[in-house]
């Protein structure tokens, strides 16, 4: 049986201390000269074991300052849609949702625009709360078309993702994503515990289905804490 690589025991040790919050986010690790010693390895086995686990969002450099556990960033598919609930055990972590909340509104020109009908339609609203770990990593804002999904305001959304509902009712067959940097207005940045002087990713989605266009949302994320991220196979 091969032996594992020591810059992988390395790895498996930091994080291992990492997963299991001994050390939390913001705990100053070991140094690279007390790792050599630790593991009686080269400074260059210790310096590729720290260095993947920074490309892998798991530790954070600053320099004269040393290396640090950082907030490891979730991550969601940019081509495809997935329920976030799904995405956030699949990490190991614990999913819940918050409903800001979930009315019939008349539409006001944008909202309209979004979901190409007349202005004041009576349109379906929620804004929800997405969590992992108690850390607030979504705001969603949703507008839904009622001819599409008339029981869409009954449902518990602390139970069930409008996405999960909404797939259940209309599958997919078309969606269409634009992403932006942006700095969060007052009330965002409130819902997601950020400052609104730092940068978040405001993702635009529109879903249709068979045709029809049913909803659009805008998915608010603190740039600090997630990233989206796209795979092409080119011919």
């Amino acid at each position: 049986m091969t032996a594992t690589p020591r810059f992988k025991q390395i790895q498996e040790y930091l994080q291992k201390k990492i997963e299991s919050r001994e050390w939390p986010v913001g705990t100053r690790v070991p140094t690279e000269a007390e790792l050599c010693e630790q593991f009686s390895v080269s400074r260059m086995t210790v310096n590729k074991a720290v260095r993947d686990l920074v490309n892998e969002g798991w530790l954070e450099r600053t320099p004269r300052l040393g290396t640090f556990v950082c907030q490891k960033k979730a991550e969601s598919p940019l081509m495809d849609i997935r329920n976030i609930a799904d995405e956030v055990q699949e990490r190991g972590q614990r999913y819940h949702s918050e409903i800001v909340s979930l009315q019939s509104i008349s539409s006001p020109e944008d909202v309209a625009m979004r979901l190409g009908m007349m202005l004041g339609s009576e349109v379906y609203k929620s804004e929800i709360v997405h969590f992992a770990d108690d850390m607030p990593i979504q705001l969603e804002i949703r507008w839904v078309n009622p001819a599409h999904a008339p029981d869409y305001l009954k449902q518990n959304f602390s139970t069930i993702t409008p996405n999960q509902y909404l797939v259940s009712q209309c599958p997919l067959s078309t969606i269409e994503h634009t992403v932006e940097a942006i700095l969060p207005p007052p009330h965002v940045a409130l819902h997601l515990s950020m400052d609104s002087r730092h940068p978040c990713l405001l993702l635009h989605r529109r879903t249709w289905s068979e045709g029809q266009l049913i909803s659009a949302a805008l998915l608010y994320h603190p740039g600090d804490r997630y990233k989206l991220s796209a795979r092409a196979v080119l011919d």
